[in-house]
Order: C-alpha cells, then structure tokens, then sequence
C-alpha cells in the first residue's frame, strides 16, 4: 500500500483537483472581482453623467418655454437673455473657484 502523500496513492488525484480549484478560485478572487466592480462603476458614472446631461439641456428648455409663455410672453430674447445670464454668472462663479495651476 502506497503512503497517503505519494502520487501514487488513490486520493492524489483529487487532492490535485482540490488544490488547482483553490488556487483558480483565489485568483479569480483577487483579479475578476475588482476588475468587474471597477467595470461596474465606470459604465453606471457614463450612465449617470449623459441622463444629467440630457435633463440639464431639458430643464433648460423647459424654463426658456416658461419664461417665453409666461413672463415675456412674445418676447423669446428677454427669456434667452434670463437664462444666459444665469449661466453666465454660475459660470463665472465656478471660473472663479478653480484651481490655478502651479508653474514648475
């Protein structure tokens, strides 16, 4: 009778078995998994940036509809003058807040 550790022993084959699934499932651990949550994360930030995009470009819409109905009615360019105007100054105010580059 062959001793319990040698390879020609009856359970040696699926101790091999066992051993090449462990290693295979610890990889696949340390690998697949990250690489599918990163994965994950870059499609739903994609996903999530174009739907505010496209509610931004709505919204937008919807308020210089409002305004050209509601407040100047007949008169679009006081409501495109509004909108703009906003944006201009939150742009001027993010302007503002960025960060200046550091000269090397």
């Amino acid at each position: 009778m062959a001793a319990p550790n040698s390879p020609t022993s009856e359970s040696w084959p699926s101790r091999a078995a066992e051993t090449i699934e462990a290693v295979v499932t610890g990889v696949a651990d340390k690998t697949v998994k990250p690489l599918t949550t990163a994965a994950r994360g870059l499609v739903f930030g994609l996903v999530v940036g174009i739907v505010a995009q496209m509610l931004l470009v709505l919204l937008t819409v919807g308020v210089l509809r409002v305004l050209d109905v509601y407040a100047f009615p007949g008169r679009v360019w006081a409501s495109y003058t509004l909108v703009g105007g906003i944006f201009v100054l939150a742009g001027s105010f993010l302007w503002s807040r960025r960060r200046r580059r550091t000269e090397d």
